[in-house]
């Protein structure tokens, strides 16, 4: 008995109000299929995703005068997608309509966790009316003990770390009652319970919802996943069973190792750009040595609260020049506050007893003198470089010479044709003037990687940097950091919750351990 088809493309195109992303895809998704949709960074597995789920401005369109060319989807706008690119979008949205100027107190925590839902539950929530006395009793339905959300269901979604924020997108999916679900890298920055947990659901299955999975790579791929369709080049590389994926990707050379010939390029790009400057402002003699001293980062007793949420409690903590830190701990413990009072981003860095570069924050100094010695690579940084999405690749890179977001004065000369040698290194090369907008959120990424290094900056901070990165741009970059911790330049502090991103380089560890007192442990390896 033949199956009845839920999506049916054929002859389409794949478009927004400017360019066509994939000028031609045909697939077919029946009843009782799971799919898996992979493939490189900008292949166009992102484009599809988007298209499906109908996301604002992505669309599938039937070419025109085709008599062939067909799209139906059952599912109409019954669709909802969890993804790194809709939790950067939820994040944007909340500081765009950040009215703290314009509050007594100057905090506007914006929607929560439990309004974000409620407004896929119920229409007059949408209108911005307070909410109905149902959505005080959501804790305990089993969408939300799956998730594990039940603690931070009155957080303004601002403040949550980016597995909570994942998590909150899933739990209102499942209860929004949409009949098609796609999960896009639906593991990226959770923790290891909270894997656990999704990797089970969707083994399981969701219950009268169908489901299609985005990954960037082929790992951790549930036994219901039956079907696979591939994305390269904008074009569809790969449509069928698992079974033949599995083979496919079996003869398949392994083509992911960095070449002697970029390493060597990369070795000569990194550390010059700003050797001749530091020898010759940097101090000398006696006072060289005793700055080669001091600790990056000092922190003594360290305490930050969100109202009753006590995020680091009586921490303290020493880098020093030459120890990598790896910075772990589950989701909501508090990683990425503890780099926020580093690079100026948390402003309870001035209550308490912070030192960076041997200087106390508050002291005098200005957040630019901080950043002149750091490299970032965040959450937060990637959100407000999307709400710059019409800068060039090429002055992203340069921008980080200059320590800003997007580019606002010339550009040297020699800052280009550096620019230029990091692009190509980064296999962006000959795409400099591409719009940091129209790639994919993994291409991004790896731009924004690219950005931090470029200055060969005193500490290299790493907040879950491989975040949406397919498997080639994934071991490239674990490479280049891996030969950032070698050359003595750098320091780096590193989050990850993937034990496979662990460099060999990291020998100190940072536990931040939320339930337990105290809330965090130090070990050396």
């Amino acid at each position: 008995m033949a199956k009845s088809a839920l999506i049916t493309i054929q002859n389409c195109r794949i478009e927004n109000s400017r360019n066509t992303l994939v000028p031609n895809i045909s697939w077919t998704m029946n009843e009782g299929e799971n799919w898996l949709v992979i493939g490189p960074n900008g292949g166009g597995k992102a484009d599809f995703l988007n298209a499906l789920a109908g996301m604002p401005g992505i669309k599938i369109t039937p070419n025109a005068g085709d008599l062939m060319s067909l799209y139906s989807n059952t599912f109409g706008s019954s669709t909802e997608i969890v993804s790194l690119e809709r939790a950067a979008r939820i994040i944007q949205e909340e500081r765009d309509n950040d009215e703290s100027d314009y509050i007594e107190g100057g905090v506007d925590i914006g929607r929560t966790a439990r309004m974000f839902i409620a407004q896929a539950l119920w229409e007059d929530c949408k209108k911005g009316n307070p909410l109905p006395p149902q959505a005080y009793e959501i804790d305990n339905r089993p969408e939300i003990e799956l998730t594990g959300i039940k603690k931070i269901l009155d957080r303004g979604l601002k403040y949550l770390s980016t597995g909570e924020i994942r998590r909150t997108l899933l739990a209102r999916a499942l209860m929004s009652g949409k009949k098609l679900l796609i999960l896009s890298d639906p593991f990226a920055g959770l923790d290891a319970k909270s894997r656990k947990i999704i990797f089970d659901f969707i083994a399981q299955g969701p219950q009268n919802q169908a489901l299609i999975l985005g990954m960037e790579r082929w790992h951790e791929i549930p036994d219901t996943i039956t079907h696979v369709i591939e994305f390269a080049n904008k074009e569809i590389s790969f449509c069928g069973p698992r079974a033949d994926y599995e083979k496919k990707l079996a003869s398949r050379e392994n083509q992911l190792a960095m070449t002697e010939e970029e390493e060597k390029a990369f070795k000569e790009l990194f550390g010059e750009p700003l050797r001749p400057l530091r020898q010759a402002q940097g101090p000398q003699g006696l006072e060289a040595q005793e700055e080669s001293e001091t600790p990056l980062v000092q922190m003594t007793n360290v305490n930050v609260s969100w109202s009753e949420n006590h995020v680091l409690r009586d921490l303290s903590w020493t880098v020093n020049k030459g120890e990598h830190w790896l910075i772990q701990g589950p989701n909501g413990s508090g990683k990425t506050t503890l780099l926020e009072l580093i690079t100026g981003d948390n402003m309870q860095v001035f209550c308490n007893d912070v030192k960076l570069f041997g200087k106390k924050r508050g002291s005098g100094e200005t957040i630019w003198d901080i950043k002149k010695r750091l490299g970032i690579v965040s959450y937060r940084l990637h959100v407000e470089y999307r709400m710059l999405g019409g800068t060039s690749l090429l002055n992203v890179i340069i921008s980080g010479f200059r320590d800003s977001i997007g580019l606002y004065e010339a550009a040297k000369d020699s800052e280009i044709a550096l620019a230029k040698k990091w692009l190509a290194l980064g296999g962006f090369g000959g795409r400099e003037n591409e719009s940091f907008g129209n790639i994919s959120y993994g291409e991004q990424r790896a731009i924004l990687i690219l950005r931090s290094a470029v200055k060969s900056p005193e500490l290299l901070i790493l907040d879950e940097p491989c975040h949406g990165l397919d498997e080639n741009f994934r071991t490239k970059i674990l490479h280049l950091m891996e030969l950032i911790g070698q050359g003595g330049t750098t320091t780096m502090l590193h989050v990850t919750h993937d034990p496979s991103e662990i460099l060999k380089c990291e020998r100190h560890v940072l536990q931040l351990c939320p339930d337990s007192e105290p809330m965090y442990s130090i070990k050396n390896l």
